[in-house]
């Protein structure tokens, strides 16, 4: 089987999956970047040297050779890229293609009424309703959009990212954090994203001036930069918190990880529009206890409230922060959703898992017999509404997709 993956470019977080991929096929598989990546973005350390990796291929340098490469490969995963025309010949001659997307309406399900987007959904992906066009969901709210224009019907497969599965040992782990916790005194918070308005910064500094507030001891690191950078630092200063708040800036990705294995509570306090939220991923693998809003993409895939982690509704900042209070106090808990939250990646949310089971379901596209496994990676995906996916959460937990919703339409 020849497969070949095409997208802007390739970043850290594609990588494990990728090599696992070439493992599997050798050079039968491919990765077609179409861009380079963007100048921020290397500034943060996604950086990635295209020509020591062998089944890179850059289309911006070998066109006509990543032309033919799209056209007779036996699957083509297509994601992150808005120009269609890599893609549209082999469509029109209904070859196997699987769509790999994050939502695409973060900004509100209202704008599914608009009669121009609606054409271009229809170009895109309504047309294709039976043809052997599949989808891979990046996040758990990308089956709902795609339900509300009635595209890919039964054929929408939970999928996301898988950054480095890092084997550990928890004993181990957990005995560092106590240790550090013991000789500081202190539960140790972590928050790593940009500092901008969609991934709220202020929410932990916020939470940070309560817990200061009841005189409840603890440390906030916090990891990376951005337009709000300045407010936040004004925020820090106004509320007196500059002894128990460090910025630590911009990480290289190691870097980010080491600060995971040093936390007790991970903070991910984004708003809808975070499709999926790899360092959801990276944190649980770190042994972190998870305070996450119940609209970031990766959230229903991975998280269970009250087993691995505190699921809060998404821009409620009183309950995030009665959530973050309480388990600061509870530090058996924090320690048993750390250890909980390492064994959900080290079960079925990996690269290696995500692998296995993206060829299994590549060869039932190719055979006509699809055998979906019951819950995580390419497993049906379940239309979980934005709008509802915070009750459906707190009554559900996991979203173990065996327990299937009906399509929206």
């Amino acid at each position: 089987m020849k497969l070949t993956f095409v997208s802007n470019y390739i970043n850290h977080h594609q990588i494990p999956l990728a090599d696992r991929l070439y493992e599997e096929l050798g050079e039968n598989y491919h990765f077609i970047q179409t861009m380079p990546m963007e100048t921020e973005r290397v500034a943060m350390g996604w950086g990635v040297d295209a020509a020591r990796i062998p089944y890179i291929k850059l289309f911006y340098e070998e066109e006509s050779a990543c032309r033919q490469l799209i056209m007779e490969s036996d699957i083509v995963v297509f994601g992150g890229v808005e120009d269609e025309s890599y893609i549209e010949e082999r469509l029109r001659m209904g070859k196997p293609v699987i769509r790999y997307s994050e939502r695409i309406y973060r900004e509100g399900q209202w704008k599914a009424v608009s009669p121009r987007g609606l054409r271009k959904k229809y170009h895109d992906h309504i047309r294709y309703r039976k043809a052997p066009v599949y989808l891979l969901c990046a996040g758990a709210y990308v089956a709902s959009d795609f339900a509300l224009i009635k595209a890919y019907p039964g054929k929408k497969y939970c999928f996301g990212y898988f950054p480095k599965f890092k084997e550990q040992n928890m004993e181990q782990l957990m005995e560092r954090k106590r240790e550090r916790r013991e000789k500081t005194g202190k539960v140790r918070l972590l928050f790593a994203a940009r500092f901008l308005p969609l991934k709220h910064p202020e929410y932990p500094v916020h939470l940070a001036a309560a817990l200061k507030a009841e005189g409840i001891a603890f440390e906030l690191f916090m990891i990376g930069d951005g337009e709000e950078k300045n407010a936040i630092l004004s925020e820090i200063n106004n509320m007196g918190l500059e002894k128990e708040i460090r910025l630590l800036g911009f990480l290289s990705p190691e870097e980010v990880r080491k600060q995971m294995e040093e936390a007790d509570i991970f903070l991910f306090t984004s708003d809808y529009r975070e499709g999926w939220g790899a360092v959801v991923n990276e944190a649980m693998n770190s042994g972190c206890a998870l305070i996450a809003g119940h609209g970031i993409g990766a959230v229903p895939y991975l998280l269970k409230d009250g087993e691995n982690g505190c699921v809060y509704r998404t821009g409620d900042e009183k309950e995030f922060i009665r959530a973050g209070k309480k388990l600061v106090k509870d530090r058996e808990k924090t320690e048993q959703f750390g250890r909980a939250s390492y064994r959900r990646i080290q079960g079925e949310w990996n690269e290696k898992a995500a692998a296995e089971r993206l060829l299994g379901l590549c060869r039932g596209i190719l055979s006509g017999k699809i055998t979906p496994p019951l819950s995580g990676p390419c497993s049906k995906a379940p239309v979980i509404s934005p709008r509802k996916g915070y009750r459906y959460m707190k009554k559900n937990g996991r979203q173990d997709t065996h327990r299937e919703m009906p399509e929206n339409g």
